[in-house]
């Protein structure tokens, strides 16, 4: 089918809730994809943040081949070879115990949103959860309701009660919000959605210290700066001593683009949860696990590289930026990395995909990049490269 083809025939019987850019991809190979026309493209975005070896990985479509073979689903009615293995290894890279696989990060964050208001109800009956402004948890109702962006929750409200939001990197605004009601606090340690804002390690130790302090959980979404995305397993392993949460939710790049997600959890949270209290149809599949054990596998072997790449990345953005006055900052860590600029940059995404680069724009002013975790700094300086000839055309930019 030829790109109109395809596009008119989503208008035609699709939800219209997409503001999709009019790129068809057809294939993938490394960090490149090409659309139906062969030309190619620098994906820098990822399926936002999902495809973390990239594209046609040789390891991980041997393992997808293989395991389609045997054995794709079974339900959670009975056991499969994979769970296990890969539960336990979540525990060796998290410090948590025990996982519950979901399908997604809303759904993972649905489950812990459960476990806190079980805490609460086996404490007392308390219900408060404190989420930080600015974040994104989902969209689900549950995740919804705890995300604080106003243009996420408005044609959906009311929703669930109880929520305190609290400006991020704010102790004093944090103490303020906790008290005795207060049964679980979600937050991401790098917001995503909302613009690459990293939390503070004082500002983590805090919300540890006073969650448990008030008998609360303490949950941190690491659905998109997590599993080696910052160069460390999770996103809080960055700075030490590690603050460790009571349960982590995670999901994107754990099967690389397969759907998975999960919850891992300490035995005190993971106790909140009796049998049949929750469950899952699709969660855990024998293909996912299986997946996600060959990509934790390979991944080992990348987070030096992670780290170094990504250095290297924030060093060529940084002297791009000293270039333009428009642009106020470049954020992140690792191969999560934010370019906050002084106009707005859905233009420049465009821009950017006619000179053969995919990045997305959030917050409406900052350009998102989550390249794959198996980038080069030739491929950062492509990017940077096709960066520059956009950031050339914007009013005002030196010649």
């Amino acid at each position: 089918m030829t790109s109109d083809a395809v596009i008119d025939l989503e208008r035609q019987y699709l939800l219209q809730n997409y503001s999709r850019y009019p790129l068809v991809v057809h294939r993938g190979k490394g960090c490149h994809v090409y659309d139906v026309n062969g030309n190619r493209y620098l994906d820098f975005i990822t399926g936002i943040g999902v495809n973390a070896l990239g594209h046609a990985h040789p390891r991980i479509v041997k393992v997808i081949r293989d395991q389609a073979a045997l054995l794709i689903h079974t339900s959670n009615l009975y056991y499969h070879e994979y769970q296990g293995p890969l539960a336990r290894k979540l525990a060796e890279v998290s410090g948590l115990q025990r996982t519950f696989f979901t399908n997604s990060g809303t759904e993972a964050m649905e489950g812990a949103l459960k476990m806190i208001r079980s805490h609460g109800n086996k404490n007392g009956g308390k219900h408060e959860i404190i989420s930080l402004d600015n974040s994104f948890h989902g969209r689900t109702f549950g995740a919804l309701s705890i995300t604080g962006q106003a243009k996420y929750r408005k044609d959906f409200e009311p929703l669930t009660p109880g929520v305190r939001f609290v400006p991020g990197n704010d102790i004093a605004a944090l103490e303020a919000a906790f008290s005795d009601s207060t049964t679980g606090m979600v937050m991401e340690l790098i917001q995503g959605e909302g613009g690459i804002y990293p939390a503070t390690h004082e500002y983590a130790q805090k919300a540890r210290e006073l969650a448990d302090r008030h008998n609360a959980l303490l949950v941190f979404d690491e659905i998109q700066c997590g599993v080696g995305r910052t160069g460390s397993y999770f996103s809080y392993q960055r700075a030490l001593p590690a603050v460790l949460p009571d349960i982590m939710v995670t999901a994107k790049p754990l099967a690389c683009g397969l759907p998975l997600g999960a919850i891992v959890a300490n035995e005190k949270a993971a106790a909140t949860i009796g049998p049949g209290m929750h469950g899952t149809t699709f969660g855990g599949s024998a293909l996912a696990c299986r997946v996600a054990l060959e990509f934790f596998d390979i991944l080992e072997g990348l987070l030096p590289s992670i780290q170094q790449v990504g250095g290297y990345l924030h060093l060529m953005l940084n002297e791009l930026a000293r270039k333009h006055s428009f642009v106020k900052e470049v954020r992140g860590f690792g191969l999560m990395i934010g370019v906050e600029l002084t106009i707005p940059g859905k233009q420049m995404v465009l821009d950017a995909m006619a000179e053969g680069l995919l990045i997305n724009c959030t917050h409406d002013t900052v350009l998102r990049m989550l390249p794959p975790y198996i980038v080069t700094e030739r491929d950062v300086d492509a990017a940077v490269k096709a960066l520059g000839k956009v950031f050339a055309k914007q009013k005002g930019s030196p010649a």
